[in-house]
């Protein structure tokens, strides 16, 4: 159950009223905290799935020099989340990517 931190309406996580009599609070009421928000730079992304998880890994290529033979990825983040989550994840990067492409242009690859 989640409690918002100006009501006193609790809702369960669905959104739904928890008691006769109260209603969920609006989504409008979100605060994003970001006093701890650290940004970091990736330019290499992989993941894997099971059935309970989808794993996303971020890092940094750092050879510049194409003509090596092994090709060494700091990987320095791991995302683990819900199948659902990354569905959400995967709608809002399909939505920032158009809204990319509408202002600058169509993106190779």
């Amino acid at each position: 159950m989640a409690k918002s931190p100006d009501t006193k309406t609790t809702t369960e996580p669905n959104g739904a009223p928890e008691a006769k009599g109260t209603r969920p609070t609006p989504a409008s009421q979100i605060a994003f905290n970001t006093s701890e928000l650290k940004s970091s730079y990736c330019n290499v992304c992989n993941g894997s799935s099971t059935r309970e998880e989808v794993v996303v890994n971020f890092g940094v290529n750092q050879n510049w020099d194409m003509g090596k033979e092994k090709l060494e990825v700091a990987l320095q983040h791991r995302i683990v989340m819900s199948p659902h989550a990354a569905k959400r994840v995967r709608d809002m990067m399909i939505r920032l990517i158009d809204e990319h492409e509408s202002r600058y242009g169509k993106l190779e690859g």
